[in-house]
């Protein structure tokens, strides 16, 4: 019998399928650059930024940017800007967690964790699946926190297995929580600050009704994901992963509350080990927002301390000599992530050389002249959601976008904290739907969760977040949302 590798293992239908759709969505935004004319807005420095000047767009020759170029963007966006600061160290950061999880997933490690935290709730596994979402979207909301959050999902979706749900649960408490949260926006500094900033409205302003958002979306997230993991301990057939779960449940089946940590003196102290590193690695999460260095370097820093806490566990606990087997394991499994990501961040790549992103903005801008309010709201939103597929950044999109937006939004009308929620709503909402996105190509990696049927779950949530944040605009018009 062949041996069950350690770690996150992408299989080969998985990965055939996220590279026809990325590879889809590189050929639509190559002929795009071939139908759509190209221009640009000039830019100007703001305090140290780089912004749009509203007023500067013109048509300009198409660039020199062949058909063929479309198929090596994939390589040549690592020796952009964004390849450099963005697309390199997320390609680290995802190496260095699936190495780790390896080895902790030899060593017994996440499944001694896991079995402690069962037993301190004393079985009331529905309160844990509560307290456990709101953790995560309070993370997302008022802290900025998105993809830092990854190391955590193979113990949260090892909880999860656990408790008797399956993996789409435990990202739903996890990876959708922090997003979910990450785009309510609260204080988010990344979204809701950096828009404040561009657009001249008090830093963090009309937090009121944001919180009251985060309320409830909450409830519905909460309710969606309970819903969903009672159905799935009625009848576990009835997951949609099912079939995909069977082997990877199979790793945390065969242990129980009372073992391991109790009997096991090295398995207690490797999880102390670990737990220290995971604390490192929330406290570096809960700085970003006030040590601007960690900006940077938050990414790989906590993938390093993910690594180093995952190996040293695992060397604790006893696993000897196959935890390299299981470490190599680990990289080999995520490593077909890494084309995947070089081919999502081509996307941009190829609309910014084929010279049209400038000409989207401006057609966009023509096309909310003369609307009602609320109209122009939705409108934001509807480009927002639009530009996501090709600019995931929510930073990059708020120095494109804003600078437009704002006096247009002036001269119909529309306040300026409208403005921005509609930014921030379609910025943040569709990160865990476009397969561009790289926390999501990189969460899926570290599961069995094809797209498709990670699409089809999370659509059953988008059909409720959508109405929420369209009726909020609505009220938001209706209410004058300020302060301006």
């Amino acid at each position: 019998m062949t041996e069950q590798r350690s770690g996150a293992q992408i299989s080969t239908r998985a990965f055939l399928q996220a590279v026809a759709i990325i590879f889809i969505l590189m050929i639509v935004a190559g002929i795009l650059t071939l139908t759509i004319p190209a221009g640009e807005y000039s830019r100007v420095l703001v305090d140290g930024r780089e912004v749009i000047d509203p007023a500067s767009f013109q048509f300009i020759d198409r660039p020199d940017f062949p058909v063929w170029r479309w198929f090596t963007a994939p390589v040549e966006v690592l020796a952009t800007p964004d390849g450099l600061t963005k697309v390199l160290p997320i390609i680290l950061f995802i190496l260095l967690v699936g190495t780790a999880f390896g080895i902790m997933d030899r060593s017994g490690i996440l499944q001694a964790v896991i079995a402690r935290i069962v037993k301190t709730f004393g079985g009331r596994k529905y309160v844990l699946l509560l307290v456990i979402t709101f953790f995560f979207m309070a993370l997302g909301t008022f802290f900025g926190i998105f993809e830092e959050v990854i190391p955590l999902v193979p113990l949260i979706i090892g909880l999860a297995y656990y408790l008797g749900w399956d993996s789409l649960t435990g990202l739903g408490m996890s990876v959708l929580a922090t997003n979910v949260g990450f785009s309510t926006a609260v204080f988010n500094p990344f979204t809701i600050g950096i828009a404040h900033q561009l657009s001249g409205l008090p830093l963090y302003s009309g937090a009121g009704p944001r919180v009251a958002l985060f309320v409830v979306v909450y409830v519905i997230l909460a309710v969606f994901i309970t819903q969903y993991a009672k159905k799935i301990d009625r009848k576990p057939e009835s997951s949609l992963v099912f079939n995909e779960d069977k082997v990877e449940k199979a790793k945390y089946g065969d242990f129980n509350v009372d073992d391991t940590m109790a009997t096991n003196p090295r398995m207690k102290t490797a999880a102390i080990f670990l737990a220290v590193f995971f604390a490192l690695i929330l406290a570096v999460l809960v700085a970003i927002p006030f040590i601007e260095v960690l900006r940077d370097i938050a990414l790989p820093l906590t993938g390093l301390l993910f690594v180093i806490g995952g190996i040293g566990a695992g060397l604790i606990s006893g696993a000897g000599r196959s935890a390299w087997k299981a470490a190599w394991d680990g990289f080999v499994g995520i490593l077909p992530a890494v084309p995947l990501l070089m081919m999502a961040a081509s996307v941009k790549h190829i609309i910014t050389m084929g010279g049209i992103l400038d000409t989207v903005l401006h057609w966009a801008n023509n096309g909310l002249q003369g609307t009602s309010p609320f109209t122009a709201a939705l409108l934001i939103y509807g480009l927002t959601l639009i530009l996501e597929l090709f600019i995931t950044s929510g930073s990059a999109k708020a120095f494109l976008l804003i600078p437009i937006l704002m006096p247009l939004a002036d001269l119909v009308g529309v306040n300026r904290q409208i403005a921005v929620s509609a930014y921030t709503f379609g910025d943040g909402f569709s990160n865990m739907v476009y397969p561009t996105n790289a926390a999501l190509l990189i969460t899926l990696s570290l599961t069995v969760i094809p797209y498709p049927k990670w699409l089809r779950w999370v659509m059953g949530l988008w059909i409720w977040i959508i109405p929420v944040t369209v009726v909020f605009l609505a009220i938001a018009v209706a209410m004058n949302y300020g302060p301006f």
